[in-house]
């Protein structure tokens, strides 16, 4: 089986070759396969704590709004860094043109508590009554309250 040049009367071959298109296709699929699960759902890396707490169940039709803080205390909406003076406007216009958002606040685990109250405080002025701490499920309860 040899490959054609040309048509019945050695003219040009009228079909389109699709071989290098559907090479090209599946070295894209392998690339998304294999960097689609290194992307993260809020884009900030942070340590989060452990707990035995069972999930809360999600409402698929409510709006989302993930709000971080890292290790160095610096503050995320989503994957916007904030400064500490916006923060509670900002927070005031989300809940303003969302007042049904449930807000997710994760929070490194090396972060003192207090900083975790006040960024909940925060959000709760702003006007944010669905706020639901995000952590590592899984996690071990500890009794004596060292770590």
């Amino acid at each position: 089986m040899g490959m054609s040049s040309g048509g019945s009367k050695g003219g040009a071959i009228a079909e389109i070759n699709v071989t290098p298109m559907v090479d090209v296709m599946l070295v894209l699929l392998i690339i998304f396969m294999v960097t689609a699960p290194m992307m993260n759902d809020a884009g900030v890396e942070i340590d989060l704590p452990p707990s035995d707490a069972p999930p809360l169940m999600e409402d698929d039709d409510a709006e989302q709004l993930i709000l971080t803080i890292d290790k160095t205390n610096r503050v995320w909406i989503g994957e916007n860094l904030q400064e500490p003076t916006e923060l509670p406007a900002r927070l005031a216009a989300i809940a303003k043109a969302n007042p049904d958002a449930h807000v997710f606040l994760r929070a490194d685990g090396d972060v003192p508590y207090r900083e975790v109250a006040s960024l909940l405080g925060i959000a709760r002025r702003a006007g944010m009554p669905k706020v639901g701490l995000v952590f590592e499920p899984g996690g071990e309860p500890v009794a004596d309250g060292s770590r």
